[in-house]
């Protein structure tokens, strides 16, 4: 599987400051970042997939509200991590 134990610990862990801080905004949005990419490889390759496509869509929306909460809580942090992970507005 593309997102085991250990990738999740290291993204949380770069991102959100250490490993079982899952509920920070920014390793949230560091993780729906990574499950975007492997979504959006995944259509590339299957373009029919539906299901996924409405997955991804989902995902998408998730992401850009808590990058709108954070960005109302904290300029500073929300244009750190949208430089971090190559995310464009």
């Amino acid at each position: 599987m593309y997102l085991n134990t250990e990738v999740n610990e290291g993204i949380f862990e770069k991102h959100g400051g250490a490993k079982t801080n899952t509920g920070s905004s920014e390793g949230q949005i560091a993780l729906f970042t990574f499950r975007i990419a492997h979504l959006t490889e995944h259509l590339k390759k299957n373009r029919k997939d539906y299901g996924t496509q409405r997955a991804l869509q989902l995902l998408v929306g998730k992401r850009r509200s808590l990058l709108d909460y954070l960005k109302k809580k904290d300029i500073n942090r929300y244009r750190e991590i949208i430089k971090e992970l190559g995310i464009r507005k």
